[in-house]
């Protein structure tokens, strides 16, 4: 098992990075509240990880903080939720937030997670209330940018948007409704992901 990976940050395209590690590059997925604290390309990083092994892939997800990271391995547990949904959540929520809406049994704020429904809240909180805790778990800074050299700022956040398990449509239509106006893409995909928050 790979549980951690300290490197160079070679690009960043969300839910993706590249890392360096002495020479052998690493593809990771990690969620957006991890996007937010990475520094920019060209730093070094270290991640705590994930690695899913399947037939056909195996899939490395990163992590900036034990916590968010054993919050994803707790989400993995839950019936019919899998890494891409985890990720989601990850992204549209920080860990502090989503406990307290587990164990305060807020159903209404999940749903409006990315492939989130009444049924799989529920799921969510029966299943987790007991597990979690929320003084063991810090809120997530939300600092950091996001690089890319082919793709403009609103691109790339529509991009990372339907990667997070948004449709295309309604992806553009989050960052649509935003004013981007000098805006990196980290900014607008906060931006949206608060947006369906409110």
């Amino acid at each position: 098992m790979i549980g951690l990976l300290r490197g160079r940050i070679l690009g960043k395209q969300p839910p993706r990075l590249l890392l360096d590690v002495q020479g052998v590059g690493y593809e990771v997925d990690a969620p957006m509240t991890t996007f937010y604290e990475l520094p920019e390309v060209g730093a070094e990083v270290t991640l705590f990880t994930h690695l899913a092994v399947r037939e056909d892939a195996h899939t490395l997800y990163g992590f900036t903080t034990l916590t968010d990271r054993d919050l994803f391995r707790s989400l993995l547990k839950v019936n019919g939720v899998g890494a891409r949904l985890a990720l989601g959540i990850l992204s549209g929520m920080d860990t502090r937030t989503f406990i307290a809406c587990v164990q305060g049994g807020d159903a209404s704020a999940l749903v409006r997670l990315p492939g989130i429904g009444k049924k799989t809240a529920e799921r969510l909180i029966i299943e987790l209330r007991d597990r979690l805790d929320a003084s063991l778990m810090p809120a997530t800074a939300n600092t950091g940018s996001l690089h890319s050299t082919t793709a403009s700022p609103v691109e790339e956040a529509v991009s990372a948007l339907v990667g997070l398990g948004y449709k295309p449509q309604e992806a553009s239509r989050m960052v649509r409704v935003i004013d981007t106006t000098e805006m990196s893409s980290e900014d607008i995909i906060r931006s949206a992901l608060q947006a369906t928050l409110q």
